[in-house]
């Protein structure tokens, strides 16, 4: 009786690893690093292209607070997901605003892009270097998250 209940202990302990090996996984530097560098290069180039603009000073702030409207919505949506993946408790209300706010922040870029007095060329210009911000956005909090993550679930093994 006692070989079973070792043995099945120890088959528990295998799984239950195999599963923590799952979220054991932290970011590589290089990988943090490439995600920060999105990050930057796709802000810097939208505020720069902003600023260099011949647009009124009025839709260079549409512009721009479109590109905080995006950011902070994929970050809120990114952590509702992450939240209902990790079975903590998240409002359906919350994720859906999350989810929201991003496509309205989508659709007014496209909206005032379509609208706007400029070349093919800087429209795509700034589609890309928004779409550039929020990956960037995204997988820098995935990865805040992630490291978080691990260094507590640490902190906790080793008290």
């Amino acid at each position: 009786m006692n070989y079973q209940t070792t043995v099945s202990s120890n088959e528990e302990t295998k799984k239950q690893r195999k599963e923590n090996k799952k979220f054991d996984q932290k970011p590589t530097s290089a990988y943090v690093g490439a995600t920060w560098g999105v990050l930057i290069i796709g802000l810097l180039s939208y505020c720069i292209g902003l600023w260099n603009a011949t647009m009124e000073l009025n839709e260079k702030g549409y512009y721009f607070a479109i590109l905080l409207m995006g950011i902070y919505a994929v970050i809120s949506l990114q952590k509702a997901v992450r939240d209902k993946a990790e079975n903590i408790k998240t409002s359906d209300m919350y994720y859906g605003i999350s989810w929201i706010i991003v496509i309205a922040s989508l659709l007014l870029l496209t909206i005032g892009l379509r609208n706007a007095d400029l070349l093919l060329s800087e429209k795509g210009f700034y589609a890309v270097s928004y779409l550039l911000s929020l990956f960037g956005a995204i997988t820098v909090q995935k990865n805040t998250r992630d490291i978080d993550f691990i260094n507590t679930k640490i902190e906790k093994e080793n008290s």
